[in-house]
């Protein structure tokens, strides 16, 4: 509401001044308030908070509360009854201007707009139901989060058959933690070879590729907006990034690699490494796809598996086992053991051959022999490198950012 008041005073009646906040207080619990009481704060008079008593002119009586909300809810209503009158003013005017180019063309540039914004679920899911409908070849997708309910497979089944019944091959990625979800494992008997699965550690947000020409993101944090992208620089960067992770990630239908230390899970090593990065609890739940309260455990029982007793000491064990790193920075075949609870003593150096430093017994001494080169170990496969099986289990619909 609009500023009323003195210079002393420029406030409306929805927001008092602090003196004119305490005499207005006074007035309504005793029912009227001395003349002399109010001179300092005249907004109150100027805001028809008080007006004077018509038995006694040298006392002010309040206003009810209930009139004075009344008057300021109606005040408010007019000014947003103005505004939607300029809005609508303003969309007039401008719906003329684009009348200009004629309706082929105003359909055309529709059609053809390299970023669009899509307001709402309703043109979400119009938007990707017109995507499904024209694709052909491909559709490839990244589906953040934990492990799909039946209720979100289910939602846009008839549009994936409908793919599949066009021959259209999906792949999605995954977070590891989608493998435990049964819904997924029984949307891939539905769908057979069809579908391709693979899972990372973390995934990139939500995206959905369609036949290399068109994608669609979120464009807000609770997924009530999209932007559909038709820019070809801006979907050939976004498939580029989409390949890369699916070469990094591992089939569904094959099992993780072992864990790197003795009785650290894999899932704790992704929380060891983000908590490495400074990570909070919420964050790393979030990327990984989990609840806060299942991270915490995670936590608790990593905590115990490594001997820390605090989040400084864990953090100082996870980098002594080598947990601060993504599992592709390990060195092939190695697997550190869990270190004790005070640091590892210094290793000596060895000794020579005691052939080197005593001499043989017959006149020219031996020479000392020289150790064999210890081979190197054969460096393990990356994670992800595995030849991509057929059908994996499951995947989320196709249509729902």
């Amino acid at each position: 509401m609009a500023g009323h008041g003195t210079e002393e005073h420029p406030h409306g009646a929805d927001r008092l001044c602090e003196a004119g906040d305490r005499v207005y207080s006074r007035a309504v619990r005793r029912g009227r308030v001395a003349r002399t009481d109010a001179e300092p704060v005249p907004c109150l008079l100027e805001l028809a908070l008080l007006h004077p008593d018509p038995d006694d002119m040298d006392w002010l009586v309040p206003t009810s509360p209930q009139e004075v909300m009344t008057r300021l809810l109606r005040g408010l209503h007019d000014e947003v009854s103005a505004s939607q009158r300029r809005v609508g003013s303003a969309v007039a005017a401008f719906e003329w201007y684009a009348g200009l180019g004629g309706p082929e063309r105003a359909t055309a540039a529709g059609e053809g707009a390299a970023i669009r914004v899509l307001d709402g679920p309703s043109r979400i899911q119009a938007a990707l139901d017109a995507a499904t409908e024209a694709c052909t070849t491909e559709v490839l997708t990244v589906q953040p989060g934990g492990i799909r309910r039946e209720h979100e497979l289910s939602e846009g089944l008839h549009r994936a058959l409908e793919l599949r019944g066009r021959g259209v091959r999906m792949r999605d990625l995954y977070n590891h933690v989608a493998r435990h979800g049964q819904g997924l494992l029984n949307y891939l008997e539905l769908m057979g070879d069809t579908v391709e699965a693979r899972t990372l550690d973390e995934v990139i947000d939500r995206l959905m590729l369609f036949d290399r020409t068109v994608a669609f993101v979120p464009a807000n944090a609770d997924r009530t907006m999209a932007l559909e992208l038709r820019h070809p620089a801006l979907v050939s960067y976004l498939v580029t990034v989409f390949e890369r992770l699916w070469r990094l990630a591992i089939p569904l239908t094959a099992p993780l690699p072992d864990p790197r230390v003795e009785g650290v899970s894999h899932r704790e090593q992704s929380i060891a490494a983000l908590l490495a990065e400074g990570h909070q609890d919420a964050v790393i739940a979030e990327r990984l796809g989990i609840s806060v309260r299942t991270c915490r455990a995670h936590i608790a029982r990593l905590s115990e598996t490594l001997g820390a007793a605090s989040r400084t000491q864990l953090g100082v064990r996870i980098a002594q086992v080598g947990l601060d790193r993504p599992p592709e920075e390990t060195a092939p075949g190695r697997t550190p053991a869990v270190p004790s609870q005070s640091p590892p003593p210094a290793v000596p150096a060895p000794a020579p051959p005691a052939d080197a430093s005593t001499p043989a017994p017959a006149p020219t001494p031996a020479p000392a022999p020289t150790p064999a080169p210890v081979p190197a170990p054969a460096p393990a496969p990356a994670p992800g490198r595995a030849p991509a099986s057929g059908g994996a289990p499951g995947r989320e619909s196709p249509t729902a950012l």
